[in-house]
Formats: C-alpha cells, sequence, structure tokens
C-alpha cells in the first residue's frame, strides 16, 4: 500500500515571499508562514502556540505569490513534506524539512494600499482539484490535560 504526504495550513506570512531563479530557469518563492492555535489552561489563561512553516512555491505559483503576497497576508496551502539536507560552512549536515506547495489560495479581503488589488485573483492553484472537504485532527499533547474541557467534543 502507498503512503500519503500530505500537508494543509492556514496561515499569514510572515516576511514577504522571497523570490529567486534557479539555474533552470524556474522560479521558487519561499513563503515563511506562521499558523497560530489557542486555548484556556487550568488556570483559564488564554494560551496561544505558533509554528513557523517554510513553504516553497514553484513557477506559476511563485509568480503569484511575488505579484500579490506580502507580509501578514493570509494563504492556505496544500503540499508535501520533503526533507533535504545540505553541509553547514563548518562541513555539519544539516537537514530542513519544508512543505512544496501543489496549491496556494489566498485567503482575505484585497488590500487597499497595492495598485494593482483590482486584478487581484483570490485563488490561484495548480491543475489538482481542491477538495470537498478537509478532515482535522487535532490531539492534545497529553490526552490526561483538563485545559482541554473548553472544547466542545
Amino acid at each position: 500500500m502507498a503512503g500519503v504526504n500530505k500537508v494543509i495550513i492556514l496561515g499569514n506570512l510572515g516576511a514577504d515571499p522571497e523570490v529567486r531563479v534557479i539555474s533552470t530557469g524556474a522560479k521558487v518563492a519561499r513563503l515563511r508562514i506562521a499558523t497560530s492555535e489557542s486555548y484556556n489552561n487550568k488556570n483559564g489563561e488564554r494560551i496561544t502556540n505558533t509554528e513557523w512553516h517554510s513553504v516553497n512555491l514553484w513557477r506559476g505559483l511563485a509568480d503569484v505569490s511575488e505579484k500579490y503576497l506580502k507580509k501578514g497576508s493570509q494563504v492556505y496551502v496544500e503540499g508535501k513534506l520533503r526533507t533535504r539536507s545540505y553541509d553547514d560552512k563548518d562541513g555539519v549536515t544539516r537537514y530542513v524539512t519544508e512543505i512544496e506547495g501543489d496549491t496556494m489560495t489566498m485567503v482575505g479581503g484585497r488590500n487597499n494600499d497595492n495598485d494593482s488589488a483590482a486584478e487581484n485573483p483570490q485563488s490561484q492553484s495548480t491543475s489538482k482539484p481542491q477538495p470537498k472537504s478537509a478532515a482535522k485532527n487535532m490531539e492534545p499533547d497529553s490526552p490526561d490535560d483538563e485545559s482541554f474541557d473548553d472544547l466542545p467534543f
């Protein structure tokens, strides 16, 4: 049986997209996306955990992200996890896990401070169709933790 490598994130850009052209002539945009989840702990304090994700978008999606995305933009990305390695300046092998984006959808309203906002398409994706629904599996860090009592299920 084949495995499944699927990632779905919805978050905000922490910086403008970093766009470059590689030696083959293909364009790639690197996005730093923050996702956050909040809950109330045992003392009733609101706790927010933020995770940062590195996302690579290629070719046409890189063009769209360069033209329309900026720091703070909210985006929905579907893709797969990829791990690569490299040797740093000291010769130590380092590993990086990134998301290779297959589809990207811009979420939220148009930016009024952008002259080209009237041309801003609300979504861009590759030829893959969007799923009708996405199941969300969110498990608490500790099943015995009573801080998750405020969850509706």
